[in-house]
């Protein structure tokens, strides 16, 4: 059974049902409200004889309503013989357009001036051909004067003349002479009961027939085992929306053997291209999903987590177009002039584009990222001071799990000009620092210190001997600043602080073994007292109170002389 749980299923048939309930309005009609209003008025036919799509749907119309007289307003009587019964060369040209024209209704013009065609005049068009028996003639509009709605197009003398004729070839259907009267004679919506019957009858018929055709042939479980697939796997994408193709393309197999009556035909044909958009979307969408996801898992397969970003990437944009196509499809068939509609597109989107330009400047850098493989899943990356672990990179933005366990979420816009430093792509990670000794070391200590951390580096498992240093760097304001360099045999972070530690131990017991120690830094604090005003009065007071203004050790000296 037909699942409605997808969305986008469910707008699509939304869509096409709009499209079936406007099949009785007239294409001219809508192509007429698509356009726009002339700046000056217009006297308008009362018929609807503008263009030669108004002039057939409008003859198709009023007979279908039995309304002969209207009818025969879209036949030209000039130059006929006057005896000729307008309305019934009408009744007899709905006969023979129901069961003898060969045509495209879909295909008339709706312009008032129709369109050129090859080897006919500018004012006439071909609308198809009307056959009946060994009789065969072309069904010709001409564009007349016809006051006072001004120029109309009509059906034209030479195709009216030959309606007698043809008419006389009609032969009537052997079916209709085998089914009860009441099927044949009673009618719904101008068309008879027993075509209405049928037609309900053909929908079961035409579904078992498409059943039968996936079940033994298309989806033949035995093919799909030679491919190396599994065939309920390989069957569940594809086999509903296959199913409704095909039920759709049998059904109207099975309709065109009932000729229907043409204006019922015509509405029946765009229903049916409907579904068959709907079914060839859906399709298309099963599709896709399924070979982007066989992509997708090659690519985690072979170890490329970004490739499969971007194929998911590009499922969705690959969905989107399909969905558009299929919205402009629907809308042709609803009769809607698709060069307006696309013209509005254009416009739409330019502004949609300037209103989204974050938007698209984020999608355009995150296809960037990913086709250029700038960004890889899994990753650690340090941007911005920030350290993290790429978890997803969406078409809006790039996910990093930060080593504070939070998530850090970057516009892919701002990212694409960024600089990005990935950390997981290291083959080794540099290990370098300042080891700070006492300057009551000694030079033979200190030569003792280097040749030992020297040794010990070139002889650690995980350090490369061959780019392994120490150095007597420079004095140092209060020690002997030592420098070491060495790369680490690791990529992985908590193995490296483990080796760092060990590296660091063993240098402290070198320092240690050569009698010297290293050097904490630190600070020197000063503690002392200031004056006070107080003070600096009482000084000032003791100094005046001395004898002939002398300091006393000065008074003391002359003393002693004395």
């Amino acid at each position: 059974m037909l699942s409605l749980r997808n969305p986008f299923l469910v707008a699509l048939l939304l869509l096409c049902s709009g499209a079936v309930v406007s099949t009785q309005s007239l294409p001219a009609q809508s192509a007429q409200a698509t356009n726009a209003a002339p700046a000056a008025p217009v006297a308008r036919d009362p018929f609807g004889r503008e263009s030669p799509a108004g002039t057939l749907f409008g003859f198709l119309q009023a007979a279908q309503q039995r309304n002969y007289k209207t009818a025969g307003q879209y036949l030209q009587m000039k130059g006929l013989n006057r005896k000729l019964d307008r309305e019934d060369l009408a009744m007899k040209m709905a006969a023979l357009m129901d069961r003898a024209f060969f045509g495209a209704l879909a295909a008339l013009s709706t312009e008032p001036q129709g369109v050129q065609q090859a080897g006919v005049p500018l004012d006439h068009q071909v609308a198809g051909k009307l056959i009946a028996g060994d009789l065969e003639t072309e069904l010709v509009l001409v564009r007349v004067i016809e006051p006072p709605g001004g120029k109309v197009w009509l059906i034209s003398a030479e195709t009216v003349g030959q309606i007698e004729d043809l008419y006389d070839q009609l032969e009537t259907r052997k079916l209709e002479q085998r089914l009860p009267e009441f099927l044949v004679e009673n009618s719904l919506f101008s068309m008879p009961l027993w075509q209405w019957l049928a037609l309900i009858l053909a929908a079961p018929v035409a579904a078992l027939a498409a059943w039968l055709l996936l079940r033994f042939v298309l989806l033949r479980p035995k093919w799909w085992s030679r491919l190396g697939g599994r065939p309920a796997a390989a069957k569940s994408p594809i086999s509903y929306p296959l199913w409704l193709v095909l039920g759709a393309l049998f059904h109207g197999i099975i309709t065109f053997y009932l000729r229907l009556p043409l204006l019922q035909r015509h509405n029946y044909v765009r229903f049916l291209v409907a579904v068959l958009i709907v079914g060839i979307t859906w399709l298309a969408q099963r599709l896709i999903s399924r070979v982007m996801g066989v992509l997708y898992d090659r690519a985690l397969a072979y170890g490329s987590p970004e490739s499969g970003s971007l194929i998911l990437l590009s499922q969705g944009m690959a969905k989107g177009i399909v969905f558009i196509i299929a919205a402009l499809a629907m809308l042709s068939v609803a009769g809607f002039n698709l060069t307006t509609a696309l013209a509005g597109l254009g416009i739409g989107g330019l502004a949609v584009a300037f209103a989204a330009q974050k938007t698209l400047e984020n999608l355009i850098g995150g296809i960037t990222l990913l086709s250029d493989k700038q960004m890889r899943l899994g990753d650690v990356y340090s941007i911005g001071g920030r350290v993290g672990t790429v978890a997803d990179i969406s078409p809006r933005s790039t996910r990093l799990r930060t080593v504070e366990r939070s998530e850090l979420s970057i516009p892919n816009g701002a990212l694409a000009t960024m600089n990005l430093e990935n950390l997981s792509q290291r083959d080794k990670i540099l290990l370098t620092s300042k080891l700070s000794v006492s300057y009551d070391t000694s030079a033979e200590q200190l030569r003792y210190v280097l040749d030992e951390l020297r040794r010990m580096l070139s002889e650690h498992p995980k350090v490369e001997a061959s780019s392994a240093r120490v150095n007597l760097a420079e004095f140092g304001e209060r020690a002997l600043n030592l420098e070491f360099f060495c790369y680490i045999f690791t990529t992985d972070l908590p193995e490296f602080t483990v080796i760092r530690e060990d590296i660091l131990l063993r240098m402290m017991e070198i320092v240690a073994q050569a009698g010297s120690s290293l050097v904490v830094p630190s600070r020197m604090l000063l503690i002392g007292s200031t004056p006070t005003e107080q003070g600096k009065d009482m000084t000032g007071e003791k100094v005046r109170q001395w004898p002939g203004d002398e300091p006393p050790h000065a008074t003391a000296g002359r003393a002693s002389a004395g």
